[in-house]
């Protein structure tokens, strides 16, 4: 059983204390077994069962005043605590749809949203492009002005929930200034003609993931989220949002691995006693807490400010981000050396652990990234 204590952190009221229990009680009931043979599948049905269970209404907002930052980041840590993939599935769900309920038009907020929170309809947020990753202003799919509406060309990758998607948020060149000034975002049918899956991605952690391609793709007016040239603000405003979350993921499979270490520990006989008679193993255990403990308390630091504060923030989401991940790497590796053997063979939780945590220092902003945008925040005239 995790460690519940930062539960009682001031970060939390009791509505956020009873939806973890919740949430924990109905993962380790549904999410035990989760089958990776056909992850297409898997995260369909995985969709579904969260939807069913109320559980995205956590994920997808209706609006700016409804978005609750510590419940999100709380339903990640738990699920990634469980099943990576249920934390995917879950994510995806929020990040395909939070530019749509924050800078969406009413009658398509009012279409949609149900639908994403049910379950019933996949959501995908398409940003990246093979030469505009973190640099997001070198973006060069085009958004052109055709009557009625915006024919959009080019190309995206890295894009998850790619290819099972029932629509995407997608990023594109209008013009309207240079670089990142220049952007704007649109709500893409996965069936509208001209958006094809270009191609399929494998990683090593499986999941959803294709490249996209926009050939002649036109979307109508209503389409657009925001203003034009605002595609950047509504980029950056989600990834504030989500990349706490990231954090949280990571500090839920950093949880499961120590959780791991632990047993493995106090359970393996040698030397005449068991691991953690070694004070190595012991110094190791007390380096994991710590990393833990202070990934949940930035993590959890990110999600108040904005949810309680009200403001944005774009310093505190990259060092949780940041922190989070690059802690947990730690964390699970350590794990892994404990198991010996068996911690790379196969099967094993801490083996999937390893290849599960490790993009999470990469997407959603690399952590050289997060580096930058903290030290250029820091840098910014008060």
């Amino acid at each position: 059983m995790s460690d519940v204590s930062f539960l009682d952190w001031p970060f939390f009221d009791d509505g956020h204390r009873e939806f973890a229990g919740a949430m924990d009680a109905w993962a380790a009931e549904n999410l035990a077994h989760v089958s990776h043979a056909d992850v297409d599948a898997t995260c369909r049905d995985l969709v579904q069962r969260l939807g069913a269970g109320g559980w995205l209404a956590a994920a997808v907002a209706d609006d700016a005043a409804t978005l609750d930052v510590r419940r999100i980041c709380l339903a990640r840590e738990i699920l990634a605590r469980h099943s990576g993939l249920a934390d995917f599935a879950f994510a995806m769900q929020g990040l395909g749809t939070a530019s749509v309920a924050l800078f969406g038009p009413a009658a398509l907020r009012t279409r949609i949203l149900p639908q994403a929170r049910a379950g019933t309809r996949i959501a995908a947020f398409a940003l990246s492009e093979p030469d505009a990753g973190s640099d997001v202003a070198a973006m060069t799919t085009t958004a052109v002005r055709v009557p009625g509406g915006w024919r959009i060309d080019g190309v995206k990758t890295w894009i998850s929930n790619g290819g099972i998607a029932d629509h995407y948020v997608v990023f594109a060149r209008s013009g309207e200034a240079p670089g990142a000034k220049g952007l704007s975002a649109f709500f893409v049918e996965a069936d509208t003609p001209g958006l094809t899956i270009a191609d399929r991605i494998e990683t090593i952690a499986p999941h959803p993931l294709a490249t996209l391609r926009f050939e002649k793709c036109v979307v109508p007016d209503d389409c657009l989220l925001g203003v034009p040239g605002e595609g950047f603000k509504v980029a950056m405003t989600t990834l504030d949002i989500f990349r706490p979350s990231v954090g949280a993921a990571a500090l839920g499979f950093a949880r499961r691995a120590l959780d791991e270490a632990l047993h493995r520990a106090t359970t393996r006989k040698m030397f005449g006693g068991v691991l953690a008679d070694l004070q190595l193993t012991q110094a190791k255990l007390a380096e994991m807490a710590l990393d833990v403990d202070s990934s949940a308390l930035l993590v959890y630091r990110a999600a108040w400010a904005h949810d309680v504060q009200r403001r944005r923030i774009t310093k505190e989401a990259a060092m949780a981000k940041l922190h989070a991940t690059e802690a947990a790497q730690r964390v699970i590796d350590a794990a892994v050396q404990m198991f010996g053997g068996l911690g790379v063979a196969s099967g094993n939780i801490v083996e999937s652990l390893y290849r599960d945590v490790r993009a999470l220092r990469i997407y959603e902003g690399a952590s050289e990234v997060q580096k930058l945008i903290i030290a250029r925040q820091m840098l910014v005239p008060r």
